[in-house]
């Protein structure tokens, strides 16, 4: 028997509002500090049962049950916690218990961005979990002005060599398949190891010295930046140039403020060649 086209009208207004529910997320998992920060930033945060190790950002993720470290993923912790979504980094978890807890039918959403636009579409993702999706795409459109104003500000700088330096021993730099070194050409740079074909490469000291960079960027203290230009001299004396680690090492909402941080710094070191 056909329904009236009135109890048809109601039944959709009841129901659209459970499609449109649907994928809101009731207890999530994130399984890198990065994830932990973009879920807060994505109006999900509260929602967080599990997180990483080494989730401090914001404050409130510390006080989260830490469900995964260096080495591993507790998958049975995981389960008892009951999530409907987990969300994983490729290039960091573990496959194997990501496919485990996917097998029980939790939605397990891989998030990895490698450049800037791909942290503000991983919050427009994110937004679809979101009971408040507006702070999602708010932050995204916020990380994508801040880029467009700083293109607009250092693009047409005079390109400075920069050596991108993670450690001493062994000695290792980020190609140009990496975050990090699209915000040092962002910021007018030109990173001198551009041109290797893996993201992170290992190099030798003799290798830094051939490339003839002006500038040094690390992360850490202004205590290691010292240790940096004593490692270099009498070789090379050139401005150390160190970043907040959280923000140049967490492919995050915070990373703007890492680029931010960067093009200033750079540019100073123009001004005081």
């Amino acid at each position: 028997m056909l329904l009236p086209i009135r109890w048809i009208v109601c039944l959709l207004v009841l129901w659209l509002p459970l499609v449109a529910t649907a994928q809101i997320a009731q207890r999530v998992v994130s399984l890198a500090p990065n994830l932990t920060e973009m879920a807060f930033a994505a109006g999900i945060g509260d929602k967080l049962v599990g997180v990483s190790a080494y989730s401090d950002y914001p404050s409130a993720a510390k006080r989260i049950e830490q469900v995964a470290n260096w080495q591993g993923v507790n998958v049975e912790r995981i389960l008892a916690l009951k999530p409907d979504l987990i969300l994983a980094w490729r290039g960091g978890n573990p496959q194997r218990p990501l496919d485990q807890l996917a097998s029980f039918g939790i939605k397990v959403l891989y998030l990895d961005p490698q450049t800037i636009e791909q942290v503000a579409q991983a919050l427009d993702q994110l937004a679809t979990y979101s009971a408040t999706p507006q702070l999602a795409t708010q932050t995204a459109e916020q990380i994508r002005q801040q880029q467009q104003a700083l293109v607009a500000r250092f693009a047409r700088r005079t390109p400075v060599p920069v050596f991108i330096q993670f450690g001493t021993q062994p000695l290792f730099t980020a190609g140009s398949a990496t975050l990090h070194s699209q915000i040092v050409t962002l910021c007018g740079g030109k990173n001198v190891f551009a041109d290797s074909h893996v993201p992170w490469p290992q190099v030798s000291r003799e290798q830094v010295l051939m490339r003839h960079p002006q500038a040094i960027v690390i992360t850490g203290s202004q205590q290691q930046a010292q240790d940096i230009s004593a490692f270099w001299k009498p070789a090379l004396n050139l401005p150390i140039i160190a970043l907040n680690p959280d923000w140049f090492s967490r492919a995050g909402p915070r990373i703007m403020l890492a680029a931010q941080q960067l093009c200033l710094k750079l540019d100073k070191s123009r001004i005081n060649k």
